[in-house]
């Protein structure tokens, strides 16, 4: 037991010294001798739990994912209507893309062109918005004529650019900026009626994060 758990702090480090490193440095120039050395682990440590640097992405990109999953299932379960959820999963998002190093990393290595990959991450992303959409408007929440296509194209650039926008500028990702972003949106894609019970801020001050939130490298 001791061993397994020894083992498995292990991998967590070489995944968040990883996610450090390849935003940092990116995809081609981070290297496994720093990561190793980031995480305070030897080189045979590392190879012991991943045999390439692909493997190593991929890990991050995986946990990545889990915690994506998480953020969506919440704003789904506790959200309230459609509409809201989607509000505070693009808030939950974004504030695990400024402080969490994994997070960052899985929307990073989307975009990086040195390495092949399917933008797994962005592609659920865009999947999920457009569902939330898709039950809004079965809920009676969009207004008349609007495109749930449309929209979802709108918010997925939307995000994706304050995304890349924040991995220089943290101001980006914070809260202020995406509450004036749905500040424009909601006007925009809610029925009247329904804008006075919106937040375009986050609905539930204090949405849990991922345990392993660790302050960005500076």
């Amino acid at each position: 037991m001791v061993k397994q758990q020894r083992a498995a702090r292990t991998r967590r480090a070489l995944i968040q010294a990883a996610a450090e490193a390849f935003t940092q440095d990116g995809f081609t120039s981070a290297s496994l001798a720093a990561i190793s050395r980031r995480a305070g682990v030897s080189s045979g440590a590392l190879h012991f739990h991943f045999e390439s640097k692909n493997a190593l992405a991929q890990a991050v990109e995986d946990e990545a994912a889990a915690a994506f999953g998480q953020v969506t299932h919440r704003a789904a379960l506790h959200g309230g209507t459609p509409l809201q959820g989607l509000v505070d999963a693009t808030h939950v998002l974004m504030s695990l893309i400024a402080e969490d190093a994994v997070m960052r990393a899985g929307f990073a290595l989307c975009r990086d062109v040195t390495r092949e990959n399917d933008a797994a991450l962005r592609g659920a992303w865009q999947r999920w918005v457009e569902d939330a959409l898709s039950r809004a408007e079965q809920a009676g929440q969009l207004a008349e004529g609007v495109s749930v296509r449309e929209v979802t194209t709108a918010i997925v650039a939307a995000t994706v650019g304050l995304e890349v926008l924040g991995s220089t500028q943290e101001q980006w990702l914070s809260r202020d900026a995406v509450t004036r972003l749905w500040g424009l949106l909601a006007p925009r894609i809610a029925r009247p009626r329904e804008l006075s019970a919106l937040s375009c801020g986050p609905s539930r001050p204090g949405s849990p994060r991922r345990p392993s939130a660790a302050p960005r490298p500076k």
